[in-house]
């Protein structure tokens, strides 16, 4: 029988060199699968940018045994929406339930704030994202072409929920 830890927490500036290897790890996967030739933002942020995302918005980490395997940013929107990006699990870690445990979480502290829905943006021809993001409530709103690959703009309503 195996005994693991599996916390997720508010991210500290300490976590940011865990937090660019994750981005690192999960976004080359993403390329991969996406078919992405050209580079992501999250594959060229610096240190000081992760830092940035830390003191200005809601930034959580995933930790399996104290190996930190995933992470996700929101920002809280002036409209009272948010915006989820950077969602990133490290591949060796993908399909264990991961990145559910922190879009729950997610969820709960949006719901708890009163926010109206969030949004992100993935690939549309990401089938695995796709799905994944629908079976949390997200649909698909639009679609874009602007950093080269069509982007879907996915959102989530929590009106009526809290």
């Amino acid at each position: 029988m195996f005994n693991y830890t599996f916390m997720i927490r508010k991210a500290v500036e300490s976590d940011a060199p865990a937090i660019y290897e994750i981005m690192q790890d999960s976004f080359k996967k993403y390329m991969k699968d996406t078919d992405v030739k050209e580079p992501l933002d999250a594959l060229t942020e610096t240190l000081d940018d992760i830092i940035d995302d830390i003191r200005t918005k809601e930034v959580f980490i995933a930790l399996i045994d104290g190996i930190a395997v995933g992470s996700a940013r929101v920002a809280i929107l002036p409209d009272n929406t948010a915006y989820l990006s950077r969602f990133g699990v490290r591949p060796a870690y993908n399909n264990i339930g991961v990145g559910m445990a922190l879009m729950s979480l997610i969820d709960k502290m949006l719901i708890e704030k009163g926010i109206k829905c969030v949004k992100l943006h993935t690939a549309s021809k990401n089938r695995d994202l796709i799905r994944f993001y629908y079976g949390r409530g997200f649909y698909i709103e639009s679609t874009t072409n602007d950093r080269g690959y069509i982007r879907a703009l996915m959102v989530k309503e929590y009106q009526g929920r809290a």
